[in-house]
């Protein structure tokens, strides 16, 4: 069984509540400082505790969900008069110490969570805001009324109720003869356009109107005079004393005498510069990534769709996919902070590359950047750009006093088909990117059709084998393990084998290889070892034949750490006995850690362990001497290398496996003469297809006699 690890000392976790108390106090304080809040300073500090404890339980959740963001924005609010000072406090305070919180801290990609709800609260405080403005138009405008009423009987009353309603309002509030002069202004209105209080009286509303919108309001108006509307609302540019221009959200509506004729317009100016300026400054968080600055994936891809249609016709695009070699090493060792650094560093040089480029530059996510070039006569070669970004990262860059020195990759596609999705060519070069991986680092690659083509084939194939096993269309056939001396059977191996219909069956390797890529070889794996293991105790039993099951194992199963229970449970549930269950082990996965554990489990519940893919290296021998192991199967290709080739020295390979006490297996033997040489060579036992294919147990029977 494999031994049990002892576990770490668990640091102390930092605090949450503590952390959520400090963050919403400083919030209290601040907010105080620029509003006024009908709550004593202890009651805005428990409001504000409540509002931030739902803010990071949003935040927490696996799934999206911006409305609690929205309604805690809408709360503000109703505190009192928040304002724009109010909301622009807040978000500061909140996009500063919400990464700072431990329990965010944990949670995964926690910075483009923040954004976004951030962004909700500001939505939801602005909604919120502008119907409370409106609710105060509407006061307002039947407080005006009456107090036009009751000017007829006594005009200081009505006065003195004006100003109390228009002194207390921050918006901008003048009464508009019909002429379009302005009778009174309150100070609010003067503050905005740089007057001093009461020198806006008697001025011309559509003078201090930009010019360009002046007959757009002034055709408004009139419609309201001439009963086509109840009530008009735009967005308007006005001219401050200085010359400033300044954007606001202007209402008006028509006031009626005591006979219902029209007298005057009440104007209500709200100052929309600092929203406006908050919702562009919210839009560009949204796209672009916070911590390089650049653009983000969704902006790379509305721009991809853009420069697509206007592409040069001789010249095209062309689209970067680049990943930074070695950075998940550098974050383990050296910590996220350096890690973060080096993007940073890592885009800035991307930029000095491309700096004479028309070019793009993204951050899609951890690592990955993306590059788009609209090529044109001057646009450098590929391998030109390429190798400039490794010249750039190759020269040391210093953090903390560490020298960081990395290498990138790229999956590169050249000047695309015309018309092409531009999620399909984000997903080419991505595709191309992992193959260019897979042969070594530092390296690029160019798309290619076929073997994108043949990727996606063999990854469909592996994600659709769950449903194929579940359908019954894969199965486990046995093949005989045949002694080379008489040809007589030895042992019989289980094999998985996959019946498409309409298609080509795959192979044991073929399924081998599926499996593993998509992690499902653990739960196939276990039930081949179940099928193969009852399969093995119905012969032994029913049929008299007490040969050993072989079962192939993989790199994946043989580190998993419960494989001793797993065989464990195998046995129990099948009878089988342990001296009739031979594993193979590959040898390529002794050096993982934990394999040598489990080899040494399973030799201790009496199971027999085969190495298997033996090669010529000293590890291979050292491995059988270390190791509980007393039988080895050459690798296959060293079979099919024997029958082409001289390979006299191939026959050194079995005095050295006898030297060391074990029984030497040759795989991959498909004629009579590899089979005769082997034999001769010295080795015992050989599979494959001369012996006999994989076939239903049913099928063996014949094979059987005599054995």
């Amino acid at each position: 069984m494999p031994m049990t690890e002892p576990q770490p000392e668990q640091s102390a976790a930092p605090d949450p509540e503590r952390g959520r108390s400090l963050l919403a106090r400083k919030w209290a304080y601040l907010l105080s400082g620029v509003t006024v809040v009908s709550m004593s300073r202890e009651e805005l500090d428990r409001e504000l505790r409540c509002l931030l404890d739902t803010l990071c339980e949003a935040i927490c959740r696996p799934s999206a969900d911006t409305v609690p963001a929205e309604r805690i924005g809408a709360r503000l609010v109703s505190l009192g008069y928040v304002g724009e000072p109010g909301l622009r406090c807040t978000l500061d305070v909140l996009g500063k110490g919400l990464p700072a919180l431990p329990e965010l801290r944990a949670v995964e990609r926690a910075p483009e969570r923040i954004v976004p709800t951030l962004g909700a609260l500001a939505c939801g405080f602005l909604l919120a805001h502008e119907r409370a403005v409106l609710d105060q138009q509407e006061i307002m405008h039947l407080s005006l009324l009456k107090a036009v009423r009751d000017a007829q009987w006594n005009l200081k009353q009505s006065e003195a109720r004006f100003d109390e309603v228009v002194t207390s309002s921050a918006s901008g509030i003048a009464v508009v003869a019909l002429n379009g002069r302005i009778v009174r202004a309150n100070a609010a209105l003067a503050e905005m356009l740089g007057h001093p209080s009461g020198e806006l009286t008697g001025s011309v509303l559509y003078d201090v109107v930009h010019p360009e919108s002046v007959d757009v309001l002034r055709d408004a108006m009139l419609a309201l005079l001439d009963g086509g509307k109840e009530r008009i609302r735009q967005t308007q540019r006005l001219l401050r004393r200085d010359g400033d221009v300044v954007r606001i959200s202007l209402t008006a509506s028509l006031l009626h005498d005591a006979e219902n004729r029209p007298a005057h317009f009440v104007v209500v100016i709200e100052d929309g510069t600092e929203l406006m300026l908050l919702q562009g400054e919210l839009s560009r968080q949204a796209l672009h990534d916070v911590l390089t600055g650049l653009p983000n994936r969704q902006y790379f891809g509305t721009h991809l769709e853009t420069a697509l249609r206007r592409a040069d016709p001789a010249y095209g695009v062309t689209l970067f996919h680049v990943d930074l070699d070695a950075f998940g090493m550098v974050c383990n060792s050296l910590g996220r902070r350096v890690g973060e650094q080096l993007l940073v560093h890592f885009a800035q040089r991307l930029k000095a590359v491309m700096a004479r480029e028309n070019a793009m530059i993204a951050r899609f996510h951890s690592d990955e950047f993306g590059i788009l070039v609209e090529n044109t006569a001057t646009t450098p070669g590929i391998d030109t750009i390429v190798r400039a970004i490794n010249d750039e990262l190759a020269e040391p860059f210093f953090v903390d006093g560490h020298g960081l020195a990395l290498s990138a990759s790229a999956g590169v596609v050249h000047r695309p088909a015309k018309g092409i999705d531009p999620v399909e060519l984000l997903r080419q070069a991505d595709q191309t990117l992992r193959r260019a991986k897979a042969r070594r680092r530092g390296q690029w690659k160019m798309f290619d059709a076929d073997a994108d083509a043949f990727d996606r084939q063999t990854q469909a194939r592996a994600v659709g084998m769950a449903g194929a096993w579940e359908h019954g269309e894969i199965g486990v056939r046995y093949r005989p393990v045949a002694r080379l001396a008489d040809g007589g059977v030895a042992g019989v191996e289980a094999r998985l084998h996959w019946d498409r219909p309409g298609d080509t069956a795959l192979s044991h390797e073929c399924c081998v290889e599926l499996a593993e890529s998509t992690g499902l070889i653990l739960p196939l794996g276990d039930w081949l070892l179940r099928a193969a293991g009852r399969q093995g105790e119905w012969w032994r039993q029913r049929a008299g034949f007490g040969l050993p099951m072989v079962a192939g194992l993989t790199g994946h199963q043989v580190s998993d750490d419960a494989l001793g229970t797993r065989v464990t449970r195998l046995l129990a549930d099948t009878g089988l006995p342990p001296d009739q269950l031979l594993v193979g082990v590959p040898v390529g996965a002794l050096p993982v850690s934990g394999v040598i554990e489990n080899v040494t489990a399973l030799a201790d519940l009496g199971v027999h362990v085969m190495l298997d893919e033996f090669g010529l290296g000293p590890d291979d021998l050292r491995a059988v001497e270390d190791l509980p192991v007393d039988i080895v199967r050459v690798d296959r290709r060293l079979a099919e290398w024997q029958a082409w080739s001289d390979s006299t020295f191939l026959g050194a390979l079995v005095p050295l496996v006898r030297q060391v006490g074990a029984t030497l297996v040759v795989d991959g033997i498909h004629t009579q003469d590899q089979a005769d040489w082997w034999r001769t060579a010295g080795a015992e036992l050989a599979t494959g297809d001369y012996f006999g294919v994989a076939r239903p147990p049913a099928e063996l029977a014949g094979q059987f006699a005599g054995t």
